[in-house]
Formats: C-alpha cells, sequence, structure tokens
C-alpha cells in the first residue's frame, strides 16, 4: 500500500471539496439569472447520411456533443462511452487501447477478457469511423464536433464490422466564418501514483479569404503511473543480471562470471513504481475550400503517437517468497510497455447536383505498434514448457515483443437525394483495400550465454538433463509472423418512402465482395542459423447481401414508434495453423478458415419528446449465426479464429433526459442484457467441447445503467457556474466463454464523477473528481489458474503474472481554458 506522502496533494480533500461544490450548485437556487426556457435543443446527427434530429431517426442512436466531452474532461473513448446507455467496455488501459477495439454494443461478444495483447485474427463486431473513414485508432477525443452511437447491426451502410453496432467520431470542421485560438491545460493527480498527470492543448482556426479556413489542433498528454511492479528482473545489457557466488549482482555478460555462475546462479530482482506512464502527442490540420455555392473540399491530416511505461493491472495474492502485493502492485517480472503511431489523410468533396449531394471521400491511413508482454510465468506454470524444453537454466526471463501495421486505401461515392417528394434515398459505393501485418517474436533473454557456458562445462550441464548440449543457441525461439491483404468492395442503398405524412417505410441493402490472403512464417529458430519461411495459406473469399427494413409510425407530432429488422456481418479469415514441420497441428485443415459470421435484429421501439424531456424505449433480439470466436489450436496454442454454432442477445434499452428546471437537467439510461450461446460450442481439430448451450457470453453485464445531473448557475451578465455528478454502473460479468483456467468472475461496480467550471465568453475554469469513490472496476483478467505462481521446480522465480484490468483510480484535478 502507497504512503499517503508520495501524494502531491491532498486527494481525499479534493475528491470532498469537488463533490460538495458540484452537490451545492446542483441545490442551489440563483441569485441573478438570465431568462431562459426550460427547452431541450434538438440534437443534429449524420449517421443516416443527412443530418437528421436524433430523435426522428427510427432506432437507437445516442450523441455527444463535443461541448459535453469537454465540459466532462472526456480525453479517452472508454471513459466517454460509459457515459452513453448500453454500451460494456473492457478497459484495459492505454496500453492496449489502440490495438484492440474493446467495445461491446447488445452483448455481441466471445472473446475473453484476457485478450488484447495481440493482433486478433477476427475484428471487433463494432464498427468505427473517424468522420468517414473506418478505422479502429483510439485517437484522443480533442477538438470533437460530437460522437454518435449507432445501436444494433449496421450493415447496409457501415458494412463489415458493423454488427453489434458503430461508433462514429465527428470532428470539427475549418470555419470560414471565425478566427480562433483556444489554449488549454490540466494539471491533475491519480491516487496511488507519485506524480501529477498533465496536458496542454492549442487549437487554431483561420480564415483564409471568403472561400477557404484553415484548422489546426494538437497537443500534447503526460501522465504519471499507478501500478508498481515488484517483482522485476533486474536487467543489463539487454540480459539478466547473475546473483554471483559471493552474493553481487552481475551482468550475464560480465567477462568476470565464471561458466559455472552463468549456468548455475540465479537472478537479481529490482523494481518500479508508478511505471504505467502515459506520454501521447497528437495533432490534426484541416483545409477547407469553398469552390462554388455548390462544390467544397477538405482535407485533413491526422496523427497520434503513444509511449506507455507499462500495464495498467494488479496482482492478487503474492510471491514466492511470501511477499503480499499491494493494492497498485502487479506481479510481473518484466516491464510491459507499448508504443504506436497512426497517420491518417481523407480529402472528401461534396457537389450539390440539385436532386442529390454527391460526396466523395477518399482515405488513406497507416497504424503501427509493438508492446512487450511477459511471458514468463506461461512458460514456468501448468505447462511446464520451460522444464521440458531449457532443463537447468536457472533464470527463466521470457518475454514476447508482439506487434502490428496496417494501412489501407479506402474510397467511398455517396448520393443523398435532396428532395422533398414522398420519397428519401442514399445510394454508394465502397472500396478498402487493406494490408496487415501482425508478428510475435518470443525470447528467452540470455539463452545464448547460458547454452555457451554449458557447452564449456560439457558433462555437469549434461548431467540435468539438457539435451541440446553442444548446440548454438539464440535467445529467439519462436517467430510468428502474419502478413494479410484484404479487398472489399460494396455497392449499397437506403430508400425512404412516407407513405403519409405520419408513416413511413424504409429499405435498405448491401452487396459486398471480399477477398483475403495470408502468408505467415511461424517456426521455432532456437538454434543459431535457423531460419523461418513464410506459408501460403489458403485464400477466403466471400460475397453476400444485407438486407434492412424499418417501419416509423408518427402517433402524434411528439410520439413515435417504430420496428426495425437489420442484418450485420463480420468478414471470414484464414488460419495459419501448421500442418507440417515441428509444431504440426492435428486436423489442421479443419481450422485453417474460418467463415463470416452474421446477426439478425429485431427491434421495436418508442421515442418521444416534449419541451422539457426526451427519450427513448426499445426492445430488442439478435440472433447471431456462426459467432467468430478468437481461440487457440488444440495442441500449441496458436492463435486462431473458429466459428461456433449460434448465439443470441436480448434485452431492453431505456434513456431519458429531463429539463427538471430552467438550470437543472436530469440524464438517465439502464440497459439489460441476456446474452448467451444457444448452441454447444465445439472445437473444430479435435471436436473437444469449449462450451455448453446456454453459456453466458463474457465481459457482458446483464444490467447497465447510467445517470448524471447538471445544472447551470448565472452569476451576471457573461459569468456562469457549471457542475455535473454522474454515475455508472454495471453489473457482475464473466472473463471467457470457455469453462478452463481462463475463467473468472468480475464483481459489479460503480463510477462516479463530479465536476464544477466557471465559464465566461473567454476564459473556463474546471475542478473535477473522477471515479470519485475510488472504485477498483475489474473487466478484465488473466486468472491466477492461467498464469500464477504455480511454478513446480523453478525455485528461482518469483513472479506472478496473473493480473486485472482495473479503471483508472480516483483522479483530481484542475483544467484552464482560454480563448483569444
Amino acid at each position: 500500500m502507497k504512503e499517503q506522502s508520495k501524494q502531491g496533494f491532498n486527494k481525499k480533500t479534493l475528491a470532498s471539496t469537488v463533490a460538495a461544490v458540484s452537490a451545492g450548485t446542483l441545490l442551489s437556487v440563483p441569485q441573478v439569472t438570465v431568462a431562459q426556457e426550460a427547452i431541450l435543443e434538438e440534437v443534429i446527427v449524420t449517421a443516416s447520411a443527412r443530418a437528421q434530429n436524433a430523435q426522428d431517426i427510427p432506432y437507437n442512436i445516442s450523441a455527444v456533443s463535443g461541448e459535453e466531452i469537454t465540459e466532462q474532461n472526456i480525453t479517452d473513448a472508454t471513459e466517454l462511452l460509459r457515459s452513453v446507455s448500453g454500451v460494456a467496455v473492457l478497459d484495459r488501459g492505454y496500453r492496449n487501447s489502440g490495438m484492440a477495439n474493446n467495445m461491446i454494443i447488445r452483448g455481441l461478444n466471445v472473446d475473453n477478457g484476457a485478450n488484447g495483447d495481440i493482433g486478433l485474427s477476427s475484428v471487433s463486431p463494432v464498427s468505427t469511423y473517424v468522420d468517414s473513414t473506418p478505422i479502429f485508432a483510439n485517437f484522443l477525443l480533442k477538438d470533437i464536433e460530437r460522437v454518435e452511437v449507432l445501436r444494433g447491426p449496421q450493415g447496409t451502410l457501415y458494412g463489415s464490422g458493423a454488427m453489434g453496432g458503430t461508433v462514429r467520431y465527428i470532428m470539427n470542421k475549418p470555419d470560414i466564418e471565425e478566427t480562433m485560438v483556444k489554449a488549454s491545460t490540466s494539471l491533475s493527480q491519480t491516487d496511488g501514483s507519485g506524480g501529477n498527470n498533465y496536458s496542454a492543448d492549442v487549437i487554431l482556426n483561420l480564415p483564409l479569404g471568403d472561400k477557404a479556413a484553415f484548422r489546426f489542433s494538437g497537443g500534447t498528454v503526460d501522465n504519471a503511473g499507478v501500478i508498481d511492479y515488484v517483482n522485476l528482473y533486474e536487467l543489463a545489457d539487454g540480459k539478466p543480471v547473475v546473483k554471483t557466488d559471493d552474493g553481487s549482482c552481475v551482468s550475464v555478460k560480465d567477462p568476470s562470471l565464471t561458466a559455472e555462475e552463468i549456468a548455475f546462479n540465479g537472478s537479481c530482482y529490482t523494481s518500479r513504481e508508478d511505471a504505467d506512464t502515459v506520454e501521447i502527442t497528437h495533432a490534426r490540420a484541416a483545409l477547407r475550400v469553398d469552390f462554388s455555392d455548390s462544390v467544397s473540399a477538405i482535407a485533413t491530416y491526422q496523427t497520434q503517437s503513444d509511449e506507455i511505461g507499462a500495464r495498467r493491472a494488479v496482482s492478487l495474492g503474492g510471491n514466492l517468497l511470501g511477499d503480499s502485493y499491494g493494492d497498485d502492485d502487479l506481479g510481473s517480472t518484466m516491464l510491459e510497455p507499448s508504443e504506436r503511431e497512426v497517420d491518417l489523410f481523407s480529402l472528401e468533396v461534396e457537389a450539390d447536383l440539385g436532386f442529390a449531394t454527391l460526396t466523395s471521400t477518399t482515405s488513406k491511413y497507416e497504424h503501427t505498434g509493438n508492446g512487450w508482454r511477459d511471458n514468463t510465468s506461461l512458460w514456468v506454470t501448468g505447462r511446464d514448457w520451460f522444464h521440458w524444453l531449457y532443463t537447468g537454466n536457472p533464470r527463466p526471463v521470457a518475454h514476447v515483443d508482439a506487434g502490428y501495421s496496417e494501412e489501407a486505401l479506402v474510397q467511398e461515392f455517396r448520393l443523398v437525394s435532396n428532395s422533398d417528394g414522398s420519397v428519401d434515398w442514399v445510394a454508394g459505393a465502397y472500396y478498402m483495400d487493406q494490408e496487415r501485418e501482425t508478428y510475435n517474436l518470443s525470447y528467452l533473454l540470455g539463452l545464448d550465454e547460458y547454452g555457451r557456458a554449458c557447452a564449456d562445462i560439457g558433462a555437469a550441464c549434461a548431467a540435468d538433463g539438457q539435451w541440446w548440449v553442444g548446440y548454438s543457441l539464440q535467445e529467439t525461439d519462436f517467430d510468428y509472423t502474419r502478413q494479410e491483404t484484404f479487398e472489399d468492395l460494396a455497392v449499397y442503398g437506403e430508400l425512404t418512402y412516407h407513405i403519409s405524412d405520419s408513416f413511413h417505410l424504409t429499405g435498405g441493402l448491401r452487396w459486398f465482395n471480399n477477398a483475403l490472403t495470408n502468408d505467415t512464417a511461424l517456426g521455432f529458430p532456437l538454434f543459431a542459423g535457423d531460419s523461418v519461411d513464410f506459408e501460403e495459406y489458403p485464400d477466403q473469399e466471400e460475397d453476400d447481401i444485407q438486407f434492412k427494413l424499418n417501419a416509423s409510425w408518427d402517433i402524434s407530432e411528439s410520439l413515435m414508434a417504430y420496428a426495425t429488422y437489420s442484418e450485420g456481418f463480420r468478414r471470414g479469415g484464414s488460419n495459419a495453423v501448421p500442418c507440417g514441420g515441428f509444431f504440426v497441428e492435428p486436423n489442421c485443415e479443419a481450422a485453417s478458415t474460418y467463415g463470416k459470421d452474421t446477426a439478425q435484429n429485431y427491434e421495436l421501439g418508442l421515442k418521444g419528446e416534449t419541451d422539457r424531456a426526451r427519450y427513448s424505449a426499445n426492445v430488442f433480439y439478435v440472433d447471431w449465426q456462426d459467432p467468430q470466436l478468437n481461440t487457440a489450436t488444440y495442441v500449441w496454442a496458436f492463435f486462431m479464429a473458429q466459428n461456433g454454432d449460434s448465439a443470441a442477445t436480448s434485452g431492453l434499452e431505456l434513456d431519458a433526459e429531463f429539463a427538471l428546471t430552467d438550470s437543472l437537467r436530469l440524464h438517465a439510461g439502464y440497459t439489460y442484457t441476456k446474452a448467451e450461446l444457444t448452441a454447444d460450442l465445439v472445437g473444430p481439430q479435435a471436436g473437444n467441447l469449449i462450451a455448453e448451450d446456454g453459456h453466458q457470453l463474457p465481459g457482458i453485464p446483464e444490467n447497465v445503467a447510467t445517470i448524471a445531473l447538471s445544472h447551470r448557475y448565472f452569476i451576471s451578465e457573461g459569468m456562469e457556474l457549471a457542475s455535473r455528478i454522474g454515475g455508472y454502473y454495471q453489473s457482475q460479468t464473466i472473463n471467457s466463454v470457455q469453462d478452463t483456467s481462463i475463467q473468472d468472475e468480475h464483481d459489479a461496480f460503480s463510477l462516479w464523477n463530479a465536476s464544477a467550471s466557471l465559464l465566461t465568453d473567454s476564459w473556463v475554469l474546471s475542478l473535477y473528481a473522477k471515479n470519485l469513490l475510488n472504485d477498483e472496476g475489474v473487466t478484465g483478467s488473466y486468472p491466477s489458474a492461467y498464469m500464477s505462481t504455480d511454478t513446480g521446480i523453478f525455485e528461482n522465480y518469483y513472479g506472478n503474472n496473473q493480473r486485472q484490468y482495473i479503471t483508472t483510480p480516483r483522479t483530481i484535478g484542475l483544467s484552464a481554458s482560454y480563448t483569444f
């Protein structure tokens, strides 16, 4: 447990202050007010390819404005989505947030809570867009106009991967009318950290005459860490340090070491406090040109670079030395940093043709990253691989360098009708050309020096069972590199027929054809000079048509009922399952490919509003066919995806917003989701039962509730005090659909945030608290039975790689911005 003296200021006092200020302003009666009506403003969205009031769209959609995001000091998607009812998030921290899409909508998830360190074969069932570009990059939420969350399959307009829903990030565009410079900064501290979190941003909007404008935003985030790595191997020159016979710690390369010390002596250990640091730089530049009243173009470049010091997770229990872990301790034996960089360029050209608006969007992006993963516990625990392969090695120092590289070219043409007649329509064509590489390189640090020492010693090492004595070894013991190309061609359309002023019928379809190729190098290059060659695996090609049908009835001017049938899908692909060589797998052909999975969504809902209230309610049922599961091969546990038979999710979604008074707003949401397999899940290679019919799907809480109370207090002309308190609750979840060592249960938890902001025409000063009650919410884990301390004969291993991914501890901060 960290001492209070490590903290830069008393967070308990500040947390109480924020809560008291927020509660005080929420309950106060304004002494000086500016006349205003208690009317909820319209929320305009473009999810249907045309600007509409969200209440007029006949399906479940939520939108959060950029102003709300800024006022709540929200910077990342995980925190934002917890303010949107009906969305579950597997929170693995910044280290994994750019690699693994952690969003779950309507319960469509089969992956376990331990995934996230590798580039998985199967893509997420929730698609994400930055403006019109389909990309998952988890950009920071800076200079953003709004975020739209579409629930349920969106196959017709948004294509592959939109099976559970779609999240759209709509960025602010250059403004021809306004010259503006805005500078912002924040300072905060997180419970358990010995340092502070800092951020700084600037936004510039500059008109360039009457027909053009330029907009730039950029900044940096520098967060101190929270997690203490308490069992780290001491390294020198990238090698494990040897504990000599006299008790000192020396690099394995040190010439003073004897061969016997290298071959038989253990390691030295150290620790690192607050290891999970976060350093992010980001920038976005956009140029808008209005060539005429009917033709305009916006060119945008957006980039972000992340450097993360370690994993935000904790270990339970203790190590083999009998040491118990504290609240912020992790037992991994190696630091697990990550880094990534993403660059996105897009050109959007819009032309008003009179009868319709034509939009062309051309996008190109590159997204690369890698991270270290401590694999020692995997080698030395229940699988006993280390003892089998490297008997006698006293320093089991194993780590994986896992990385990915993705680049794509996307072109989309879309026509949207402009007429006010009885028919509205949207038609488009879409093309993507994507290249992707995923690699996992496993290293046993110091194995080469150990091998040379054993070769010098000879019989003494051989007596301990080293079958490889006399061979020249290298540190890389496993090489997995996967190269994929993916092409997707689609045409789509939706048509709405206004049968009468109150009854509307919409039909849509999307035809797609996609092809995927897969070349994989997979080998065991333990012996120096051995090479790993690429092997071609079966190509995968699919084409199909997705449908949508929606009917809506305006019961009155303020109440609408609707019914929707919609379809969604994810593309299939090829697995790298070896059919020969050292890692041969039985019945490998049965697992060499996996097919697309599809979802059929049935939904009934109501939407209504008055001057003081806005609400929506719906029930849904999703029939999920051939669900894709990221799993592992039967013998060697290589990464693969497979199809199950079927699953289903059903539930209820409620959302409401009320203007309680002229200055007080209440927003509440509740979602109930039942998600389970509807057939046995069976392994494709051996026919082994993975999970039975009726098994709960992982990571999905049955109950999710959100609530927020906000207040605006007008102090004087041009100055006001805005305060907000909000809460998020999710019920218990499970870690995996597999009833194996990966299974775990995660308790229900709630998160409460509060803020108070003083606003004028030019500056804003905010005091805020996140996770006010400091609840340690867990959404995923490596269970104790999977990677822990059951290390058999390895007395020199003192780590514990059991871990639980936790929500960010209580954070108290101040932020300020000034607009010139």
